[in-house]
């Protein structure tokens, strides 16, 4: 067709020239003659030589040739088309028989035993696998009603809340872990004190109360797999682990995965959680240094580390909070028990400095202490080297530590990469998206989570980085993606261990710069994280909690409690956090099951005259 156009183009000027010529011939016959002439018939019109009758015959061959040219060509397109057709649908049919060999032969092939919950493949397989992949990627769904992006906690628990809302409801995950969802406390706590030797693998652990279970949340049989999401007749939650979502078009509502595939959807959930901190000293010493520090955060993490423990002469835990905590403490029993030497170093003046106030924060890190670990306060990394084997940290004020193997555990950077592509808000303050009270980003996309950073009614701005925070987003999240259009009014709290006998739990506002007040009282064989675990039958004590408002009615306990002194010891108690005179975070220290009233205290906003009233609510004195 494209030849036809171009030969047109060159007739139209001979066509237009004909036409010129006949007008021409009849000017000079009329100033000739003197005299009107007949009216020529448009036939008769030629560009030959005038009064020839062969110029029509010429403008038709013209015509004629071009026409019959450009059929030539038509045809010619289409046999090659037709060709090319067959051909592609020959090579198409050719790999799926391929494919269908390679498939029937990887029924013979040895498979892996995996724990409840993974989807692993041989490691042995990887390349030849990853380069099946690259010939024939699997399928995946082209739609998803309800998109989450992420395979944490929040996730999980805004899937589960979608499909309470909605039983019909078709839910895609996709993480870029190669793990089903899972909770990630026990990897800092109970999977530490298994006595099991095989818990590295089966990531089945004791709870404080004796009790076990998984790590995961559901075994594989509760997912559909996503290749059968859009088909499955009452709907389902799919999980498409190992892929990455790297680009966003909000507009037209899809997502665009790290093998260029892409997914549509009708809502969008981010809750992509964060990536564990770096310091920038470790960063800039080199690869060497690289290979012998770990950043604690997913299952690989937990079981490099474990193997790690158990081949190395000294481990350094760089940070004070809860997570090198409540690592050092773990740690710390492996070290009474093979001689690992075990190291905690941070800049604050003790442990969780930022969390609790200096005399708690002092008792704590005498019992860090106890539990084995060379807790080294106020000291600040300046440079690190590896050198003769060995880790070599230089601190500020000129002392030298030498170890085998680093964990930083320095915080957490939300994750926002996909913040430019969807053009959301980042959080300049706190860091994570920026949500409404009803952790709405945009029209259809809601953030929960970590990554959130989120209207609270009742304290304002805020992100949390905790596990039941991430379950009661997650929960709302999901309830608002289905139209409820609930705001978030509920305090999620958050808890640590220091093993099994000392432990709190938090809500609201806890920071150490805020003024306190703690009341405390002699703790009991039943004050312990263990005894707490007993009674309410889960490890996870989030997962305890009742929704019910708590009334403030609770039996009082009628002695006072007493404010201990500096030195003594701080068996249980409720400590709380004040901004302009009113309550705005609550911790129970080895006080559990109380967390309704925290929540209902925080709620109301009040300005309390005396606190030690307040706290006998909690009935820290009760035997």
């Amino acid at each position: 067709m494209l030849k036809c156009t171009a030969m047109w183009q060159k007739l139209a000027p001979l066509a237009r020239a004909s036409s010129s010529l006949c007008r021409h011939h009849v000017r000079r016959k009329v100033l000739k003659c003197d005299k009107m002439v007949p009216v020529i018939p448009k036939a008769l019109m030629s560009s030959g030589a005038p009064g020839g009758a062969g110029d029509n015959a010429a403008y038709l061959m013209i015509v004629g040739a071009a026409f019959l040219g450009g059929g030539i060509y038509m045809y010619s397109t289409l046999s090659q088309d037709k060709k090319r057709y067959q051909d592609r649908l020959n090579e198409i049919t050719s790999r799926s028989v391929k494919l269908s060999e390679e498939a029937s032969a990887a029924v013979s092939a040895p498979v892996l035993e995996t724990t409840p919950g993974e989807l692993k493949t041989d490691p042995s397989s990887t390349e030849s696998a990853g380069a099946d992949a690259a010939v024939s990627p699997p399928e995946l769904p082209p739609h998803a009603p309800y998109l989450l992006i992420g395979g944490g906690t929040a996730a999980f628990a805004a899937a589960r809340s979608i499909r309470a809302r909605d039983p019909g409801a078709r839910v895609l995950i996709v993480t870029d872990e190669w793990d089903l969802p899972y909770m990630r406390p026990p990897l800092s706590k109970e999977l530490w004190f298994s006595d099991d030797p095989t818990v590295i693998e089966t990531l089945r652990f004791k709870q404080w109360n004796g009790k076990e279970r998984s790590i995961y949340f559901q075994p594989p049989s509760f997912y559909v797999s996503p290749q059968e999401l859009s088909e499955v007749e009452n709907g389902g939650v799919a999980v498409l682990t190992g892929k990455k979502v790297v680009h966003m078009d909000v507009r037209g509502n899809k997502v665009r995965l790290n093998d260029d595939s892409e997914i549509s959807y009708d809502k969008c959930l981010i809750a992509t959680g964060g990536e564990p901190r770096n310091l920038q000293v470790l960063e800039r010493a080199g690869a060497a240094v690289a290979q012998h520090t770990t950043l604690f955060r997913k299952i690989e993490d937990f079981r490099c580390l474990e193997k790690i423990s158990r081949e190395v002469k000294s481990i350094t835990i760089v940070g004070g909070g809860f997570l090198g905590s409540e690592l050092a403490c773990a740690l710390g029993r492996k070290a009474k028990e093979t001689g690992l030497e075990v190291i905690q170093m941070f800049p604050e003046k003790g442990n969780m400095g930022k969390v609790l106030p200096e005399y708690l924060s002092n008792w704590t890190t005498n019992k860090v202490r106890k539990e084995g670990v060379n807790v080294m306060a106020e000291a600040l990394v300046k440079h690190v080297s590896f050198q003769d084997g060995k880790v070599e940290i230089k601190l500020k004020d000129g002392r030298v530590v030498k170890t085998d193997h680093i964990v930083a555990a320095v915080g957490l950077e939300p994750s926002v990469e996909l913040a430019k592509s969807a053009g959301l808000e980042v959080d300049s303050d706190f860091g994570g998206y920026r949500v409404n009270a009803e952790l709405q980003a945009r029209s259809n996309i809601w953030v929960a989570g970590d990554a959130a950073c989120f209207y609270d009614i009742r304290l304002g701005r805020r992100r949390v980085e905790h596990h039941d925070h991430a379950v009661v987003s997650g929960r709302l999240a999901g309830e608002n993606m289905t139209g409820a259009s609930k705001p978030y009014w509920h305090q999620s709290m958050f808890w640590s261990d220091l093993g099994p006998d000392v432990g709190y739990e938090a809500i609201g506002i806890v920071d150490s710069s805020l003024p306190t007040v703690g009341v405390f009282a002699k703790a009991t064989p039943k004050d312990t994280p263990k005894a707490a675990t007993e009674e309410s039958g889960t490890g996870i004590r989030s997962e305890s909690e009742t929704e019910a408002i708590a009334s403030g009615e609770a039996a009082v306990s009628t002695s006072s409690p007493r404010i201990p002194q500096q030195g003594e010891d701080y068996g249980k108690g409720v400590i709380f956090y004040l901004r302009d005179k009113v309550v705005v975070g609550i911790i129970l220290w080895n006080v559990f099951n109380r967390m309704p009233i925290a929540r209902k205290i925080i709620k109301d906003g009040e300005e309390h005259a005396d606190l030690n009233e307040v706290a006998k609510l909690f009935n820290i004195h009760e035997d």
